[in-house]
């Protein structure tokens, strides 16, 4: 394995947030892009020389900032080389494809990595800006996120898992371990000591009780636990465990863990060194799925070039009238609705899974009463009314199961498979070295 294997095929959002806020271009550095030279040619596209001493110095910082190693200087040109190469291969892929992210999801990136810098985005803006690679950065941004997508698609679509392997991984130990939910506990210890009086020992046992009683009644196991770590009464302490499968827990509460739901509290449990007391904070992963599900249907509106925006709030008022004064739903929307996807269905969205839906569509549906008609609200993609026919719980944990099983041995194989796929895209093209 060469050294960008080990190192990335490719300068991750994360290094490349080192690299953007601490590098500026020179006037030796400009002064070498207006000598710049073809040092490759990829099909019908071409790797400058510029584009290759730029991406050396990007790795170079980075090694050193992770006190990483790097190759002799030779092998180290040539592998970057054959990096680029392979990078200029995929994208000219993502090209034919159309794959291409717009501004805004380039700005939610730059956003992320403002907070990651600890900035707000104008500030992370103006950072970039003062050292004079702001665009820069957001082609680099734009260049990842295209090369992920496109490795995500053609990548996956290689990948074949059957039912049988299915079935054999959900059997295997490994499987069980993967698919072991995870839990999030909070925590504190009234400690004991053995030499004690037992007056004392019983004192912190009533405490602890209140405690629980408290943290159990107000709901709020953070504020009751930090109220009693500054309380005088006795000694509180805390551990710390991050999200944890049940076999990393300690065994004194592995079980009542397993048995708790969210929010739970649960003590005082008595060991060697004291009173425990926990409280369940979240729970991920499992097999276990229950699903709150809406069946619901919608007529929605967009505006056009016949129909602007308050023409199109005004007809969605006067389709939910119509509704209200005895018109059948179903086919209002198969005559009005702009949603391709229900039209023909006389606007059913069939059942929806608690979450699946834009936050604030989802909060209005929320608030309806079964055979309820919104009043026309805006979202993103136009104007809508929505009538909630039912409501349900479903039982999907044998579906999660599966497709989280499915997941996991997809993302066992999708390494093999990209290195496959780009051996296979780099002995199809034509690439010619320019000394």
């Amino acid at each position: 394995m060469n050294f960008l294997s080990t190192f990335g095929l490719q300068l991750t959002l994360s290094l490349g947030l080192v690299f953007v806020i601490t590098t500026s271009t020179t006037p030796a550095e400009a002064q070498r892009m207006l000598l710049d030279k073809v040092v490759a040619v990829v099909n019908d596209d071409v790797v400058l020389l510029s584009e290759l001493e730029i991406r050396m110095a990007e790795i170079q910082q980075n090694a050193a900032l992770a006190n990483m190693p790097l190759p002799e200087e030779k092998e180290f040109r040539k592998e970057v080389l054959d990096a680029l190469v392979l990078e200029n291969l995929q994208l000219q892929i993502a090209a034919r494809a159309s794959i291409r992210f717009d501004d805004d999801t380039i700005n939610r990136i730059l956003s992320s990595m403002a907070e990651n810098n600890g900035l707000g985005f104008d500030e992370y803006i103006q950072a970039l800006n003062d050292a004079g690679i702001y665009l820069e950065t957001r082609e680099q941004v734009r260049k990842q996120m295209t090369l992920q997508e496109l490795q995500r698609g053609m990548v996956n679509r290689r990948i074949q898992i059957t039912e049988q392997e299915i079935d054999n991984f959900l059997n295997s130990e490994t499987g069980k371990e993967v698919m072991a939910p995870e839990y999030l506990v909070e925590h504190m210890l009234i400690p004991t000591g053995s030499e004690e009086p037992v007056e004392i020992t019983q004192s912190k046992l009533e405490y602890a009780a209140d405690l629980v009683a408290n943290a159990q009644n107000e709901n709020n196991f953070n504020d009751v636990r930090a109220a009693a770590m500054q309380s005088a009464m006795h000694e509180v302490n805390s551990t710390e465990f991050g999200w944890r499968k049940a076999e990393q827990l300690p065994a004194l509460f592995r079980e009542v863990v397993e048995s708790m739901n969210i929010g739970d509290v649960e003590g005082p449990i008595k060991a060697g060194n004291g009173f425990h007391i926990i409280q369940l904070a979240n729970q991920a992963g499992g097999t276990e799925q229950i699903v709150k599900q809406t069946n619901l249907r919608h007529i929605m509106l967009t505006p056009n070039e016949i129909r602007n925006e308050q023409q199109t709030e005004e007809k969605i008022h006067e389709l939910r009238q119509r509704i209200i004064d005895g018109e059948g739903f179903a086919p209002l929307a198969r005559q009005n609705s702009d949603d391709d996807a229900t039209v023909v269905a006389g606007g059913d969205m069939d059942w929806a899974n608690e979450g699946s839906l834009p936050p604030d569509m989802e909060a209005i549906i929320n608030a309806l009463d079964i055979n309820e008609l919104s009043e026309p609200f805006r979202s993103n993609t136009g104007w809508h009314i929505i009538e909630v026919l039912e409501r349900r719980e479903s039982d999907l944990s044998t579906l999660y199961t599966r497709n989280q099983a499915a997941n996991a041995l997809r993302n066992r194989k999708f390494d093999i498979e990209l290195e496959n796929w780009l051996i296979e895209i780099r002995e199809k093209a034509f690439v010619n070295f320019i000394n």
